[in-house]
């Protein structure tokens, strides 16, 4: 499974949407279920799958899916 796969599946499961209507170009405001709530549930799940530990600036930046995922490729660079 791809990263795209595996926080495309991670944010439909968080917010309980379809991940059909997620893509790369998907951004926090596409979402009305990824308020700040949303979004703080969304960073400790990245947390958990991923093994990583997000700084306050890290999750203030991931507000899209092109960002978790440009962060993924330098924080776990071998998944």
């Amino acid at each position: 499974m791809t990263n795209f796969e595996t926080v495309r599946e991670l944010i439909a499961l968080t917010f309980g949407i379809s991940s059909d209507v997620i893509t790369p170009e998907t951004v926090q405001v596409d979402i009305p279920e990824w308020d700040s709530v949303g979004h703080l549930n969304l960073m400790v799940s990245l947390e958990s799958m991923f093994n990583i530990v997000l700084e306050l600036e890290d999750m203030i930046r991931l507000t899209s899916v092109a960002a978790i995922l440009e962060y993924l490729e330098t924080a776990c660079p071998s998944q």
